[in-house]
This record gives C-alpha cells, sequence and structure tokens, in this order.
C-alpha cells in the first residue's frame, strides 16, 4: 500500500468539560512518515472531520515543549500512560486508543489536572530556599558521587505517568505518589536543601505519606525519563525512619 492510501485509525475518549459523560470518536486521518501522536492530533486540528465524514470539534490536548520534557502532553496510549510527542506511530498498534490520565480531573478531552502534583511538591518544599538579599558566595560543592546519581533524579518533568500507573493513587486516595518521593530524595541530598530535610520527611510522615506505598512498582516501568523511582522510595523510607527514631528519643 503506498504511503497516500495509507490511514492512521485514532478511537478518542473525549469529554466536553469537567461535568459531562465521556464518549468515544472514531477518526482516519492520512499517514505520513515518522509521525508522533501530536502531529495526529495536529492533523484533527486542522480537519475536525470524524471517521463518519462528520464535522465535529478539534480534540482538546496539552503540550508544549514536544521534546519529552515539560510532562504537559501525557495520556493514555494504547492502555498505558505515556508522552505524546514521544510516541511515534510507527512503533504501536492500530487503532490507536487515546484516553486522558485518569488520576486527574478531567478539564476537556485529553487534558487533565495535573495541580495534584503541584500541590504535593509544595508539601514536601521541593525546593532548595536561598536567601538573595545579599551574596552569600558560592554555595557547597555536591561531591561528584552524589551528584551522578542526584542529576537522574532531576529529569523529573512532573508528567503524572507515574501516578497513573500507581494503584495506590486514586481518588480516594490522599498517597503523595512516587514523584514528590522522589524528589524529596533530590533535595536532602542538596547540601543546601538539607537544611529542611527535617520537614520534608515530617511531610511524608502524615496521612498519604510514605506508608501509603503499596511496592507495587508500576511507577519506575513507566517513567519516561527511566528515573529510579522505587529506588528513591526505598531510600527515603529509611530516612523516614530514622526521622521516627530521632522523633521518639527526642
Amino acid at each position: 500500500m503506498s504511503e497516500t492510501a495509507q490511514k492512521i485509525h485514532l478511537i478518542i475518549k473525549r469529554q466536553k468539560d469537567a461535568n459531562s459523560d465521556p464518549y468515544t470518536e472514531e477518526f482516519l486521518i492520512p499517514y505520513r512518515p515518522n509521525m508522533n501522536i501530536i502531529s495526529a492530533l495536529i492533523e484533527i486540528q486542522r480537519n475536525p472531520v470524524n471517521a463518519k465524514g462528520e464535522t465535529t470539534t478539534p480534540v482538546v490536548w496539552e503540550s508544549v515543549c514536544l521534546e519529552e520534557v515539560c510532562g504537559a502532553c501525557s495520556m493514555v496510549i494504547n492502555g498505558k500512560p505515556r508522552q505524546a510527542c514521544s510516541t511515534l506511530i510507527d512503533k504501536i498498534s492500530q487503532p490507536i486508543h487515546l484516553a486522558p490520565l485518569t488520576t486527574f480531573p478531567v478539564i476537556r478531552d485529553l487534558r487533565v489536572d495535573r495541580q495534584r502534583m503541584f500541590d504535593a511538591l509544595k508539601r514536601v518544599k521541593a525546593w532548595v530556599p536561598i536567601d538573595g538579599t545579599y551574596d552569600l558566595g558560592a554555595g557547597p560543592r555536591m561531591p561528584e558521587k552524589t551528584r551522578q546519581w542526584a542529576y537522574e533524579l532531576s529529569k523529573c518533568m512532573t508528567c503524572g505517568c507515574c501516578l497513573e500507573a500507581c494503584p495506590n493513587v486514586n481518588a480516594k486516595s490522599k498517597f503523595i505518589g512516587p514523584a514528590a518521593i522522589s524528589q524529596v530524595r533530590l533535595f536532602n541530598a542538596h547540601p543546601t536543601g538539607a537544611m529542611h530535610k527535617e520537614e520534608r520527611l515530617e511531610a511524608l510522615m502524615g496521612e498519604g505519606g510514605i506508608t501509603s506505598c503499596g511496592n507495587s512498582q508500576n511507577c519506575v516501568q513507566v517513567c519516561p525519563k527511566g528515573i529510579p523511582l522505587t529506588t528513591s522510595i526505598a531510600q527515603v523510607n529509611r530516612q523516614v525512619t530514622l526521622q521516627s527514631f530521632r522523633n521518639f528519643f527526642g
């Protein structure tokens, strides 16, 4: 079959707004080599006609960087949470099923509200506090051995794939999720960030903290950046245990 005759078959789970019932709509769009999911959605945006030949509304999704850095284009692709920008049409089977992440509230179609993740980062103080009122000079250096694994943790783009895959993260659970726990490990290892190490660990001792992890290990399997999330959870769990002993013995 020639390239001009090939079609990409998309079955998309859609929703008009946060309070509407979801429905599915199918699309057939022209195939081009090296297309990703985003380029397929752009084709629908250019010509919003479904597989029945009916004019419809363009599919709504979210994207920013288009190079797997921002994490905004996360969606469920053929049953797996993935980044739409780095998922190539040629590498997945058809028909291609697209759906929004189920862990987060749907805004419209494939766009979801990931505020839950950002609130989790605030809860664990996932930043390095710096007083900018006067020059403090060069900060302490991180040992090279630590820097190497810490850099891997810094690749987290808050995409939400790990929360989508985790069976302990849902609308009825307050579990903070693997991404925020891994960021606790990152900032606790920073020479300056360690000043708030105790506060971060205390945050993970509360409801929805690290004890809510069921150790399913799904998170590390779906992380687009290959972050060792289960290793981070284990390391932070040890830190939390030691902190609980310090608290108990005063």
